[in-house]
């Protein structure tokens, strides 16, 4: 019989779902809340793993999405995962020796930084993108392995996803189209949501009927958020305000639940 929880578990997924398939971040800051304070999971530890499973499946769906929309650029992606993976593996290790909660402050900081920076950066339309190659392998390589390296450090060391941080790395070390960008994205947030799910499953910190429900209801919303990226791609700077739009508010959320628990 379809209950409370359950319900909550798919209108959270959907939400969830929908921002992924939209800016290609945000999946794990905004599912770890939802499942504490909507749809009740009384550990924090069982809702970052849940929701680790949930954003890392998620994730998957869209990119299957934007990947048949054309917008995933393959080799550029999967060098930046791969060098985000190994700067995440540093970057937890640093982080776990700090306060959870000034992280968190440091993070929404970080975030409202990156917004402004979007909002306030001139050209960058994607003009100058050219896809990885034998040609374009000298100049990309190095510069998409120490962006991946360091927004997979920064990932880790927050502990919190890394997608408002992969779309701005991708734009700036391969000077992608931002809807390539988030496409290509998902393919860093799936990676990095399956090795963070993995970690917190062997631990049995994952409920797995949450976390089936909240996948379904984050399928259905990825489409809608795929495709309305899709339709906001056409127009210039458009899909640039929204995601930076996002990140500044969600970030201004984060600094003052930070804030408060570390100075209230």
């Amino acid at each position: 019989m379809i209950v409370g929880p359950d319900i909550a578990s798919v209108g959270s997924g959907s939400l969830v779902g929908f921002v992924l398939g939209l800016i290609g971040g945000g999946g794990s800051i905004l599912a770890v809340p939802l499942l504490v304070y909507v749809v009740g999971v009384a550990s924090p530890h069982v809702a970052i793993g849940t929701s680790a499973v949930a954003v890392a499946l998620s994730a998957f769906a869209n990119l299957l999405g934007h990947a048949s929309a054309g917008n995933v650029r393959w080799p550029c992606a999967l060098v930046f995962s791969a060098a985000g993976i190994a700067g995440a593996a540093v970057g937890s290790t640093i982080g776990k020796s700090l306060d959870g909660q000034k992280l968190l402050l440091l993070f929404g900081v970080l975030m409202i930084v990156i917004a402004v920076m979007m909002l306030v950066r001139k050209g960058g339309d994607g003009a100058a993108f050219q896809p990885l190659g034998r040609t374009t392998a000298s100049r990309l390589l190095p510069r998409l392995l120490g962006m991946g390296g360091l927004v997979g450090g920064m990932s880790g060391f927050f502990g919190i996803g890394g997608g408002f941080l992969i779309v701005p790395g991708l734009m700036g070390a391969a000077r992608m189209p931002m809807i390539m960008a988030i496409g290509s994205s998902l393919v860093a947030v799936t990676a990095f949501g399956i090795t963070t799910a993995v970690s917190y499953a062997l631990s049995g910190l994952v409920d797995w009927r949450i976390a089936t429900l909240f996948v379904a209801g984050g399928i259905a919303g990825g489409v809608g958020g795929t495709f309305l990226a899709q339709r906001l791609s056409g127009h210039k700077s458009m899909l640039s305000r929204v995601f930076a739009s996002i990140v500044a508010a969600v970030g201004l959320y984060v600094v003052a639940r930070g804030y408060a628990a570390v100075f209230g």
